[in-house]
């Protein structure tokens, strides 16, 4: 694997690979990798000629009450598990090299960015739509993976490719978790080992609020109510728990048949956010 840390040297090694009529599937990520990032690379492989991946911290999509200064650097590791999985390149910036300037310009996609965890993180989503944006620019990629587990956040980036017409299929993969159910994430590594014992629980919600749908139920505000008080319980500070319509992230009503059920919750110092699709 080449690691590459300006935009002109990523640039230049992936023009030859197009060049030679290769295709690119890049993985964007803030590093601290685990398998749930793997996923994303091996579903990268699986669907191009050579695979990309980045690993940078953005500062944009961190609050000032965040955790950008606490968030776990490991790229030697990263490097190791990139290798391991087979990909040929790392895009690994500083904040300099992707904001010489600062930021003058950003990119907003009105009303998904503002709710759910844009509600609780504003400016977030901007942050995440902006170095995406930016990223798809520098890299080219023909295909772009992103995990399911930041449902928001995938609607957001294929709603922004949408609309500026950028040339690259984004794809969700599944979801990885522990065998517990714990959805796989950086931030897990913030979690005690009582709280780890714990975090399963809004997994648990999901499966519950999931199969009461299932079984008929469609008193979608009865269920959110429930699972919150069930999470409240178990000592988390639940942010929300809703039934939504999965393309619009609307609240679901009795004639929508693509749900989505969405959790975000407070334990300790991490902040969980979960999600399960449906057909009914």
């Amino acid at each position: 694997m080449q690691t590459y840390t300006t935009i002109n040297q990523i640039r230049e090694v992936l023009a030859q690979q197009r060049q030679q009529g290769h295709t690119i599937g890049f993985v964007p990520t803030l590093g601290n990798l685990h398998e749930g990032h793997m996923a994303l690379i091996r579903a990268a492989r699986a669907a191009a000629d050579c695979v990309v991946a980045s690993v940078f911290v953005n500062p944009m999509q961190f609050a000032a009450n965040e955790d950008l200064d606490a968030y776990p650097r490991t790229l030697e590791a990263d490097k190791e598990k990139l290798v391991a999985e087979g990909a040929d390149f790392l895009f690994a910036p500083t904040a300099r090299e992707m904001y010489p300037e600062g930021v003058s310009t950003q990119i907003t996609i009105p009303v998904l960015s503002n709710i759910l965890c844009g509600a609780s993180r504003p400016g977030h989503f901007t942050g995440v739509a902006t170095i995406c944006a930016k990223l798809f620019n520098i890299i080219q990629p023909n295909v772009s993976m992103f995990g399911e587990k930041d449902y928001q956040q995938l609607t957001i980036i294929r709603h922004m490719v949408n609309d500026l017409c950028i040339p690259v299929s984004i794809v969700g993969v599944q979801t990885g978790r522990a065998e517990d159910g714990l959805a796989l994430s950086s931030r897990n590594t913030y979690l005690t080992a009582e709280e780890r014992q714990k975090a399963p629980e809004i997994y648990r919600s999901l499966i519950t609020t999931k199969e009461a749908i299932k079984n008929g139920i469609r008193d979608y505000y009865q269920l959110e109510q429930a699972a919150n008080k069930r999470l409240a319980n178990a000592g988390f500070k639940p942010d929300y728990f809703h039934v939504l319509n999965r393309n619009s992230l609307e609240t679901a009503n009795s004639a929508d048949r693509k749900l989505i059920i969405l959790a975000a919750a407070q334990l300790g110092k991490a902040r969980l956010i979960d999600n399960l699709q449906l057909d009914i």
